[in-house]
């Protein structure tokens, strides 16, 4: 039997990691690592100064003092029996729509499965969203990713609108509307804090955006690619390879510190 990992951002007590775990208990063999606590809009962190350590909350089920990805890292290169055939995070309590991926904890689980080379989904749940419905859309999503796998390099980004879904949408990533400001307050010892953050999120929603989707009361399904690289703008900009060359290799401060160093 398959092995799949599930792992989370919201910390190893969530309720919608439990709904998660539950919702592929028989399509393979669930194991849970994850955080001990929440650890919401961490990235992709890993913990790298110090040792993770591993507590047994039950059966296949454990707790670590470290971040989403340390989770996967965990699982896919050693603490599981075998590599798993799907890493599945989730099910996040709040969106992660458009560049807000970019933050998630949930999210970059996914993307450390992916390059660790195992089919990963992560899986978000609008405020006011049912766990049930998710954990049934987790269901459909992870049977056909065990059965047809994934591209290279290659995630999927699931959100679950609220009430009962209309259907699945596979859409783009949209695009965040940062208008929040800075939230300024002061301590009762006179010293200025602030929150980020602290307005409402505004979000652009053109047509075939994941928020466009959500709002029409779709599951958005997206497809995330790990290569960062502007490939046009890359294949453009061939010529600063050698202007730029030039120029550092005629920069005279550069050749005296060369001389000074010889």
């Amino acid at each position: 039997m398959a092995i799949i990992l599930v792992t989370n951002d919201d910390g190893v007590h969530a309720a919608g990691l439990a709904a998660l775990a539950a919702a592929l208990e028989d399509l393979g063999e669930v194991w849970v690592i994850a955080p001990e606590r929440e650890q919401s809009a961490c990235g992709h962190a890993l913990t790298l100064h110090r040792p993770l350590k591993v507590d047994r909350v039950r059966e296949r089920w454990f707790a670590v003092n470290g971040t989403p990805s340390d989770c996967v890292n965990l699982g896919v290169l050693g603490f599981l029996p075998e590599r798993p055939a799907l890493v599945a995070s989730g099910i996040n309590h709040g969106s992660n729509l458009a560049d807000d991926v970019t933050y998630s904890g949930t999210v970059s689980a996914a993307m450390e499965g992916t390059l660790l080379g195992v089919p990963s989904v992560a899986i978000s749940l609008l405020a006011d969203g049912d766990l049930a419905e998710a954990g049934r859309v987790a269901r459909l999503v992870a049977t056909r990713l065990l059965v047809e796998g994934l591209p290279r390099q290659t995630l999927l980004n699931v959100n679950v609108p609220p009430g009962v879904a209309k259907g699945v949408r596979v859409a783009r990533l949209g695009h965040r509307v940062y208008e929040e400001k800075i939230v300024e307050h002061t301590d009762p010892r006179g010293r200025a804090f602030y929150w980020i953050g602290g307005g409402e999120p505004q979000w652009h929603e053109p047509e075939g955006t994941d928020m466009a989707a959500v709002h029409d009361g779709y599951v958005s399904l997206t497809p995330v690619h790990l290569d960062l690289t502007h490939h046009r703008v890359l294949a453009g900009m061939a010529d600063w390879s050698t202007t730029l060359t030039a120029q550092l290799l005629r920069d005279p401060a550069r050749k005296h510190r060369r001389s000074a160093t010889e």
